[in-house]
């Protein structure tokens, strides 16, 4: 079962400028151009209970917000950008057992978490 934690998140980080909304809204345009959803890995993931085999496990985000977002996961050798658009959920497979490091604009707040990953994890963000 996914870990539905974090709702809704409200940072307490300054304010961006118009200019970040801006700059976010060009760089979600530009990856959703080429961007690849790894559904069925993460389905598979989810279907299978996380199972304890699997090298891997599924990050998923639900954007509560009205703004499109880029979601950067960064951690121990893993780097990833997802597009997420208003309303949507974007989601990807990463190593388990790691600490990853969760960022992105929303509309014009910064939303940064860490958080170790052994299992399936689920957010939803909000502004």
């Amino acid at each position: 079962m996914p870990n539905y934690s974090s709702y809704p998140v409200r940072t307490n980080y300054p304010a961006g400028s118009a200019t970040s909304a801006v700059n976010t809204e060009r760089e979600y345009a530009e990856l959703i151009k080429t961007y690849k959803p790894e559904t069925a890995e993460v389905l598979n993931d989810l279907l299978n209970a996380d199972s304890p085999t699997a090298l891997k496990t599924s990050v998923s985000v639900e954007n509560r917000s009205p703004c499109n977002m880029v979601l950067t996961i960064s951690g121990n050798g893993f780097f990833k950008k997802i597009p997420i658009a208003s309303g949507k959920v974007g989601y990807t497979m990463v190593p388990k057992n790691q600490n990853y490091r969760l960022s992105g604009m929303l509309c014009n707040s910064s939303y940064q978490s860490t958080k170790f990953i052994s299992t399936s994890y689920a957010i939803k963000i909000s502004n």
